[in-house]
């Protein structure tokens, strides 16, 4: 190592910052919106992260205090086999997963944001299906020494 060069350390995977980085500015209109609602702790005081990497995924938004995952899903996600596979990894890791529309962010907002708070509050407690909403509750239990970097081809 050459003088006055620190090393840095970090417990992320190599190109996971520069990953999520590039996500964040690539994000869409809806996703823009909804960060203008959660960053800052604006929502309820809840701290929310934006593309936070869950093993291979990244999180539109994360709530790590509360373990809530939000995503926010064009209309090529109806349905979409990836997703279930997706959301079953993530809860296997202990976060609950509340995914919307863009349409629904962008023409209902407060609906939305209300949805949200009522995840954080634990007013939504068991997995909820609708046209416009899908919430995949995961109960928390002692999941924290499960390995972020798991295999999910399975």
């Amino acid at each position: 190592m050459g003088e006055g060069v620190a090393e840095t350390r970090s417990r992320r995977k190599k190109g996971t910052t520069g990953r999520a980085r590039e996500l964040r500015q690539g994000g869409n209109q809806a996703e823009a919106l909804l960060w203008l609602e959660l960053k800052n702790r604006k929502l309820g005081g809840y701290r929310f992260t934006r593309q936070f990497p869950i093993g291979p995924y990244y999180a539109d938004f994360a709530c790590r205090e509360k373990w809530l995952v939000v995503e926010i899903d064009g209309s090529q996600h109806a349905d979409s086999q990836r997703d279930l596979r997706r959301d079953k990894f993530i809860r296997s890791h202990g976060y609950s997963v509340l995914r919307f529309w863009n349409t629904d962010v962008l023409k209902h907002r407060i609906s939305v944001c209300e949805t949200i708070l009522a995840a954080l509050d634990g007013r939504l407690a068991e997995d909820v299906s609708a046209f416009d909403l899908r919430f995949a509750f995961a109960p928390r239990t002692k999941v924290e020494s499960i390995p972020l970097h798991m295999d999910i081809t399975t």
